[in-house]
């Protein structure tokens, strides 16, 4: 019972460090805090700042359906509805702005009253002091609020053992190209 009782104590802990983004505004610079502190210097911390290049269709899209349900074509928010994306990251929100790398994985329509997103997602950095390394990136993106919050739940090369916060908003989105650009921060921890 003892370590049970230590690892409650912890798990509190770390809820009551928690900054509240969701009732408060919190600074790039607090959240950072609030990280360092979590990690309490042991790892390595970095905070990163990148646009994702989402383009949805032809004749350059990035993104592609692989599978649907009997539900997807009657369904609202097109449950059941798997894709495979390999969007190109840039430093810039522009499209030409210079490329870091890509994000490739699997999104999965998985909510039957809201149109939401379950992501299993792959940063490959291919520039920079990050080239080689990747972070994996696991969770819910209910794409229609401003700030989607997701996992950083490992990572190899550089990001060894990563963990941390994968911060997304839409930056922008052209109806008519079908082509969104994603603002992403990531606070990562790593050895």
């Amino acid at each position: 019972m003892g370590n049970l009782g230590a690892i409650a104590l912890i798990f509190c802990s770390l809820l009551i460090a928690l900054p509240s983004t969701a009732t408060s505004k919190v600074t790039d610079k607090e959240e950072k805090v609030w990280f360092q502190r979590l990690c309490k210097g042991k790892e390595k911390v970095a905070k990163l700042h990148f646009y994702i290049q989402d383009a949805l269709s032809n004749p350059n899209a990035t993104v592609y359906e692989v599978a649907r349900s009997t539900l997807t074509s009657t369904s609202s928010t097109s449950f059941g509805q798997v894709m495979v994306i390999d969007d190109k990251i840039t430093e810039g929100p522009h499209h030409n702005s210079k490329e870091l790398g890509r994000i490739q994985g699997i999104i999965t329509s998985s909510d039957l009253r809201v149109l939401a997103f379950t992501l299993n997602l792959n940063i490959v950095f291919t520039a920079g002091k990050y080239n080689a390394s990747t972070l994996h990136i696991l969770g819910r993106n209910q794409i229609l609020d401003t700030k989607r919050e997701l996992a950083i739940v490992g990572g190899n090369g550089v990001f060894a053992m990563a963990r941390g916060r994968y911060i997304q908003n839409t930056y922008s989105f052209d109806p008519i190209a079908n082509y969104g650009v994603l603002e992403c921060i990531i606070y990562v921890a790593y050895v």
